[in-house]
């Protein structure tokens, strides 16, 4: 079966991928693009190694299924081979190998061989290449993912990959030998990049097709067999030796009686995701002496991501070794022994194509502009926390650039913007309560100022009747004394009412703002001079602004100050400190009245600018002239704000109003 190129053997379930970059922290060809958040697989990079499959939680990347394609040769009327791997007794340490045997051929198969026997024509061919010229260099090549990898990220590598086919192909040409060209092979491993290499075209599809270990239970589960249906049967000849160790780290070297000598240095093993990226890079740049790299993607090919079963490492290497052992306790018979040297010169080369697929790496500047992006603005802030999936900050910048990850993947970053979007949802809440507030007051207001329209116009005429005629009678000259003093009453309280209802007709006109420029300063100082006439209070103005100028309603705001002003003294019966506080900026004044009075009680300060509250005695104030002082400041759009302590225990009481106004009549509108 050979794939599309644009095709690739593991796919991903998009909707059950959770965003935990888990697959790109563990894939080391870095084959997986982020796309808004989802992963997915770069076919023309990925080198089918299947770490991403391993490591996914969610079971988000799987491999492709390659089961229809063996269920159609085994329907097809070709006789069909299944070469099984040596890693099988890790996989099946349940079974005794005579069932798994008996249980294939049920499936279908004409032939049931072991890979191993090709295994073991390999590891001569290793022994023959590097005894036939010693200074020559070599990386061993029974690993498909190491291949692919070195095609696509280490090109000039190439010259070190040695010309030796895997045990896999091995295995296929010698059975063609054996029988005849037109058979039929099906591969039975540990291995998705297998899948790869029976298609590549360098090949010649020598294998038909290549399935997991996982795929062949799946295969049992859908033909509904079992151990107790099948009988024991034996595997096909020719029968292995030493092959068995290949899938175990170091099995190559012990089954071509080469010896890791660490003294000499000249042979080396490593396996894994990171050690063996690492490895390739130094043996192609000459800092390892080795003569010869033995090397897999995994950590031997009993934890290859074609595997189901969840026994450790350390006990499928066991399971390995006491098949190994036991088979050997069966000495090889004459008749074995014969075909092995009749297959020794089977054909065991072959040849491996540059798949460049390196990408540019950014200038120091762009990598700058992408780290900054990623709030790395110097090197203190590159955490290299790993959660992104790459190791470094600086990684992950550059897969940024290649268009392989984004920014949002950077876990520390992604916290501080929620922090500052937290606090900045909280900074808005709090300005929507404040101007719900002020809505809410303001509609108040213009119910009550509606109604006071009403009142005070009503109110006010026969108030007019009342305050003339007992005016009248205090003209009059011959009134007894105990009159006049009643009419006195009468005039006195008349003229109160008088000001209460002018009051509340001020309350209520709907006034429009008479905008012009006015010298800020000038206006306080005038109010100062005016209001401020108590003896016992010291009055301190300060005055911090540049531009003093503003376009306001200077009657109406000369109002607001004389209100704020004439309640601060009030505040301060027996004496004080009265500061008036001008500043500003280009866009809005401010101005704070504050007093060192007795301070407002908690309670009432959120009923300040409602229309007839008032702290003072009956007869001393309306309760108007606050709510008006809120209605003028709003009508230029600005802002009124209170800061009050009337608890000695907190601290010195007092009060602070601070009056916020736009400088511009189109900044405020």
């Amino acid at each position: 079966m050979i794939l599309p190129p644009h095709k690739s053997f593991i796919e991903t379930r998009i909707d059950d991928c959770r965003m935990c970059y888990s697959c790109v922290r563990d894939c080391p060809a870095k084959a997986i693009r982020i796309v808004d958040g989802q992963a997915e697989i770069i076919p023309e990079r990925c080198i089918s190694c299947g770490n991403c499959v391993r490591v996914c939680s969610q079971h988000a990347k799987y491999a492709v299924s390659t089961i229809g394609q063996v269920e159609d040769l085994l329907k097809s009327g070709s006789r069909v081979a299944a070469c099984i791997a040596p890693s099988f007794p890790a996989e099946f340490s349940e079974l005794d190998y005579g069932k798994i045997v008996g249980m294939i051929r049920a499936l279908g198969f004409d032939l049931v061989t072991e890979v191993a026997f090709g295994a073991d024509l390999v590891a001569a061919e290793y022994r023959k290449l590097l005894e036939a010229d010693t200074s020559k260099r070599f990386i061993s090549t029974p690993c498909p993912a190491i291949i692919s990898f070195v095609e696509k990220y280490h090109p000039e590598a190439l010259e070190y990959l040695a010309p030796i086919v895997s045990p896999m192909i091995a295995m296929a040409r010698v059975l063609h030998r054996l029988y005849d060209d037109d058979l039929k092979i099906v591969f039975i491993g540990p291995c998705i990049a297998k899948k790869c290499e029976a298609s590549s075209a360098n090949l010649e599809q020598e294998v038909s097709v290549s399935i997991t270990f996982a795929e062949l239970r799946e295969m049992f589960i859908a033909h509904d067999l079992k151990p107790e249906d099948v009988s024991h049967c034996e595997f096909d000849p020719p029968k292995p030796s030493l092959g068995g160790l290949f899938p175990l780290s170091r099995g190559l070297l012990q089954a071509a009686n080469l010896h890791e000598d660490l003294i000499l240095g000249d042979v080396v093993n490593t396996d894994g995701r990171t050690r063996f990226i690492e490895a390739i890079r130094e043996f192609e740049m000459g800092s390892m002496d080795a003569r010869f790299l033995e090397i897999l993607a995994c950590n031997g090919c009993i934890m290859g991501a074609g595997m189901s079963t969840r026994n450790s490492l350390f006990t499928r290497r066991s399971d390995i070794s006491k098949y190994v052992k036991k088979q050997r306790e069966v000495p090889l018979t004459d008749a074995d022994l014969q075909m092995f040297e009749e297959l020794k010169d089977v054909d065991l080369y072959r040849k491996f194509t540059a798949n460049d697929q390196r990408l540019a790496v950014p200038f120091k500047e762009e990598l700058a502009q992408i780290l900054a992006r990623m709030g790395k603005k110097s090197t203190a802030d590159e955490l290299n926390c790993g959660a992104c999936g790459y190791d470094t900050c600086q990684e992950h910048a550059v897969a940024i650039f290649k268009g392989l990850a984004e920014t949002e993947m950077c876990l520390p970053n992604i916290i501080e913007t929620l922090k500052l979007t937290v606090k900045k949802l909280h900074l808005s809440n709090e300005q929507l309560a404040d101007t719900q507030e002020a809505l809410m007051h303001s509609e108040k207001l213009a119910s009550m100022g509606q109604l006071a329209a009403g009142i005070a116009h009503e109110v006010n005429n026969p108030l007019g009747v009342v305050l003339m005629y007992s005016h009248l009678l205090l003209d009059q000259q011959n009134m007894p004394v105990e009159t006049l003093e009643d009419v006195k009453m009468i005039a006195e309280q008349a003229d109160r009412c008088k000001k209460i209802v002018g009051g509340l007709l001020h309350f209520a006109r709907q006034n429009k703002v008479v905008f012009s420029n006015a010298d800020i300063t000038d206006l306080l100082d005038s109010v100062v001079e005016l209001h401020c006439n108590q003896s016992n209070v010291n009055v301190v103005v300060e005055h911090n602004m540049d531009n003093k100028s503003a376009e306001i309603d200077s009657d109406q705001i000369i109002q607001v100050f004389t209100n704020l002003v004439n309640n601060a003294q009030h505040a301060m019966t027996d004496g004080g400190t009265l500061t008036i506080n001008s500043s500003g900026d280009q866009h809005n004044i401010k101005v704070m009245v504050s007093d060192t009075g007795t301070g407002i009680a908690k309670e009432n300060i959120s009923k300040l600018f409602e229309p007839f509250f008032t702290t003072k005695q009956i007869g001393e104030g309306t309760g108007l002239g606050l709510a008006v002082t809120y209605g003028i400041v709003k009508m230029h759009h600005g802002n009124i704000q209170v800061q009050s302590n009337d608890d000695p225990g907190k601290g010195p009481t007092g009060t602070t109003f601070t009056v916020i106004l736009p400088r511009k009549k189109q900044q405020a509108s």
